[in-house]
């Protein structure tokens, strides 16, 4: 080829044998056997037996169903010791091969059905979905063209015997086998977790979903959180499918007042370094100790999941039951996943499932290169290179069930379910058309029945039946009611021995408060105790204490404060306390309201035993007085001042000493009226009757110096008039007051704490004060009047006494005032007898006093004789 090559060409100037075209033919000779000695040395090193994207199990049948499973992933390993780089490859995923298991098992039992589908046999054809879309997209032609080379539009299979296919789990591999599978009509179900995208008949027309609405799993999810009062949640969601999740969650974790710790939205893909650690320390710095997760596997969420094994540690993970697998750590005694919460869609058990794995092997199924794969990873089973069997029979090396679980869940997973009811979907509508013959066009070809693959989309819609499991299975979303959900209890012991225990059950359809059924005692927790963990963003407000909302924070977030005087909170948490009613009072930790003890001042009490004892005393005192003015009436000093005033002033101070008891004791009506009757008038008798009395001395003196008309107007009785006149006036102002509002029986509840006290309302406060002003009025009068006459030269003046008891009246009063508004209660009422008693004996001691010292003490003065003497060094002085 050469020498044609340089012949073709124009001829060189070197000569043909020149050293340098024979020294560049050995090097490309060289170079070419290099690179044929490496690739031979590379295909002796890999064997033939290699994992494709096109590696499929075929079983035939009168119909076959075709079947698309994410049975390969990708696996990373090094390349060789020491080397950092690492090689990427295929390898089997054991866990989804229970998908394949679960179709296998519903077909031969159905085949073995004579009731479904009589004298039909029903085949599979199973096919890897890739993890990627050019994966699938590649293996989907390959499956609809059946060569290599795709040709749009044409297949060069014979005869075409499929009739449904069934796909899942996640959204991108489904939603890529409906959008190419629509475009035929051909009918597809899915068997992941319900996406309310692929129910769109517009842009998936022959797509249906074997799997239920999760609308009630946020519903179960909050029931739990409410259950064990877990106020303080995380959420953890995939940004690619749980965003119609997450506002449904939000919407019932506000309605059930739970509050959002933090949402970190997960994306699919295309997250950096950064973002890893941003999302990482969000969870690990946060309080919150529940977490709910929600979204794809095989998303970015799911590679973060793998990661919170180490940098999450003792947290509770609520999530659904696509999760279990992840959740088995092999290195831990209890791991962060121990005591993690599922939520599985409850369906019937499928008792015969279990033993149907036992029998699965390499020489029951010979041609399935999946399971001879498995055998050869697991079990140590040679493949042949040529046509990847067993080179021996090494069936009775093992089983799947001595896998661990984390490989292979001998219990039919919510994804196997739904493959094995997609497979029995697909058989009773194939029954349905056979039995009632809808399809006129149907053609006997070779003893099988054919049908259009699109005629079985009419069907598929209206499809419902029971399954073996006893469960109502309908392809209709608008039939299909709320789900039912187990609640299953991870627990995760060393070397991957995990174990799932049904710890309580979700029914929404039942009435609230009885939807959750709970066996809390069954539940591992993540601590590894049954202690029921706490998961808030403060701490409970205990009784006696409010919430506070702290600023700027969810309402979950609180601080504590005791609750106000008188008021009550008998419950944790409560947002505002509760007033005591006014005849009770609250306890010292202010969680209950007592009963108030009725009292007022009594004779019992020590402060009502002081002052009736001081009254009695005083009265007595007072009765001696008169007693001692009635023995000594004929003297001088008592008849200097006019003897019947005196009688009546120490008469009328008795009655007010008296009148103080009235204030002292249970308060009733008529003692509340007396009270304040009796203390106007007598007190009006006795001002009044110093007033006459002051008058009275003025007069006398005036009798020395101004003739007779002051006489005759001493002599004419009229200063006893004052007396009446002056109460006639006091009376009337009473009588206005019992006829407007009179005094009652009041009740003070908070002037004591835990007491309420019995008193007496003065009714109108304004005729209490009219008595009160006129009382001061008639003072005022006497003490100007008595002051004006405090220096007359009379031998037995009292003006200056009469001054001066005015003078403490007036004062005790005008003090009485702002004290008497100052208290409440008891203390108030014995403010009121204290200035009554204290009035009345500034009368008393003032003006009665400095007499009985004459008359008792120093007789001598009290004589004709002394007064003459008297009289007579008062002339001189005033002459002087």
């Amino acid at each position: 080829m050469i020498r044609q090559r340089s012949e073709g060409l124009q001829p060189w100037s070197r000569p043909r044998g020149s050293w340098r075209e024979t020294l560049t033919m050995l090097t490309l000779i060289s170079f070419f056997l290099t690179l044929k000695l490496l690739m031979l040395q590379c295909n002796f090193g890999i064997p033939r037996c290699l994992y494709s994207w096109t590696d499929n199990v075929y079983q035939d049948g009168d119909m076959v169903i075709s079947a698309f499973l994410p049975l390969y992933t990708f696996q990373t390993s090094p390349n060789s010791e020491g080397s950092e780089s690492t090689h990427i490859s295929l390898w089997i995923n054991s866990n989804n091969y229970q998908f394949a298991i679960a179709l296998i098992f519903a077909i031969e039992e159905i085949n073995r059905n004579p009731l479904l589908l009589p004298n039909v046999s029903l085949g599979y054809d199973i096919y890897t979905a890739g993890p990627q879309d050019q994966d699938s997209s590649w293996n989907i032609l390959f499956w609809l063209t059946g060569k290599d080379k795709f040709i749009p539009n044409y297949t060069c299979r014979r005869e075409e015997k499929s009739m449904a296919a069934i796909t899942g789990p996640t959204r991108d591999i489904s939603s890529l086998y409906g959008t190419f599978l629509g475009l035929y009509n051909y009918p597809l179900l899915t068997f992941g977790p319900f996406e309310p995208n692929l129910n769109d008949p517009g842009k998936f027309p022959s797509v249906y979903q074997m799997a239920t609405k999760d609308s009630s799993l946020a519903l179960g999810m909050v029931s739990l959180m409410v259950h064990f009062r877990w106020n303080w949640v995380g959420l953890v969601i995939s940004e690619e499918k749980g965003v119609q999740f997450l506002s449904e969650l939000v919407r019932e974790m506000e309605r059930n007042r739970v509050c959002v710790a933090f949402t970190e939205m997960i994306p699919a893909d295309h997250f950096s370094t950064k973002e890893v650690a941003v999302y990482d320390s969000q969870i690990m710095m946060n309080s919150a100790k529940i977490i709910i997760i929600y979204g794809d596997t095989d998303s970015g969420l799911g590679v973060f999941f793998r990661r919170w094994e180490h940098v999450c540690p003792w947290r509770v993970w609520v999530t659904t039951s696509q999760w279990e697998v992840f959740t088995a750590m092999r290195h831990f005694i209890l791991d962060s996943f121990h005591g993690t919460l599922i939520f599985s869609q409850h369906h019937g058990e499928i008792s015969t499932f279990k033993d149907f794995v036992k029998i699965v092997t390499p020489s029951k199924y010979p041609e399935d290169i999946f399971l001879a794969r498995l055998w050869e990873i697991y079990f140590n089973c040679t493949l042949s290179d040529a046509s990847c069997k067993p080179v021996e029979n090494c069936s009775s090396r093992g089983s799947l069930e001595w896998l661990p679980w984390y490989h292979f869940d001998t219990a039919m997973s919510d994804g196997s379910y739904h493959v094995y009811n997609a497979v029995y979907a697909v058989a009773h509508t194939l029954h349905r058309i056979l039995m009632q013959q809808v399809d006129k066009q149907a053609m006997k070809i070779g003893g099988r029945m054919k049908y259009p693959h699109w005629k079985l989309n009419h069907f598929l819609k209206n499809i419902q039946f029971i399954n073996p499991a006893g469960d109502s299975v309908t392809l209709n979303p608008s039939e299909k009611l709320y789900v039912e959900y187990d609640i299953l209890n991870f627990w995760n012991f060393p070397q991957g021995l995990g174990y799932k225990v049904k710890v309580g059950t979700f029914s929404p359809y039942l009435s609230p408060g009885q939807q959750l059924s709970l066996l809390e005692d069954r539940i591992e927790w993540s601590t590894g105790d049954q202690e029921t963990p706490i998961s808030v963003c403060s701490e409970n407000c205990d009784p006696g204490f409010r919430k506070s909302l702290q600023e700027g924070k969810a309402f979950c977030c609180f601080d504590c404060h005791p609750c106000p005087n008188n008021e009550i909170s008998n419950g944790t948490d409560i947002d505002q306390c509760v007033k005591c009613p006014d005849d009770q009072y609250a306890n010292t930790e202010r969680t209950h309201c007592l009963q108030k003890s009725v009292t007022f001042l009594s004779y019992e009490n020590p402060l009502g035993i002081a002052l009736a004892g001081i009254a009695l005393c005083l009265c007595i005192f007072t009765g001696i007085i008169l007693g001692i003015f009635v023995k000594h009436q004929n003297t001088p000093v008592v008849k200097a001042n006019n003897s019947t005033l005196s009688y009546t002033l120490l008469i009328s101070l008795i009655f007010s000493f008296l009148c103080s008891l009235l204030f002292i004791g249970q308060p009733n009506t008529a003692t509340c009226i007396l009270q304040q009757i009796t203390f106007g008038i007598v007190f009006t008798v006795a001002v009044s009757t110093v007033l006459a009395k002051t008058i009275t001395v003025v007069l006398a003196f005036e009798i020395t110096t101004s003739g007779r008309w002051m006489r005759g107007l001493l002599k004419s009785g009229a200063l006893k008039f004052i007396i009446p006149i002056c109460t006639f006036i006091q009376i009337i102002f009473c009588g206005i007051w019992l006829g407007t509002s009179p005094p009652f029986v009041d009740k003070d509840v908070h002037s004591e704490h835990g007491q309420i006290i019995l008193l007496c309302n003065k009714g109108s406060v304004t005729a209490f004060y009219c008595v009160l002003g006129y009382l001061g009025g008639l003072s005022m009068g006497s003490f100007t009047v008595a002051f004006l006459a405090r220096n007359l030269p009379d031998i037995f003046n009292e003006a200056k006494y009469l001054t001066f008891s005015m003078l403490v009246f007036c004062s005790v009063w005008v003090t009485f005032l702002p004290v008497y508004h100052s208290t409440k209660g008891k203390i108030m009422v014995a403010v009121e007898v204290s200035s009554i008693l204290a009035s009345s004996a500034g009368l008393l001691g003032c003006i009665f006093i400095p007499k009985c010292y004459i008359i008792l003490m120093r007789p001598d003065k009290n004589s004709l004789k002394a007064m003459r003497d008297k009289a007579s060094y008062n002339l001189y002085v005033t002459s002087r």
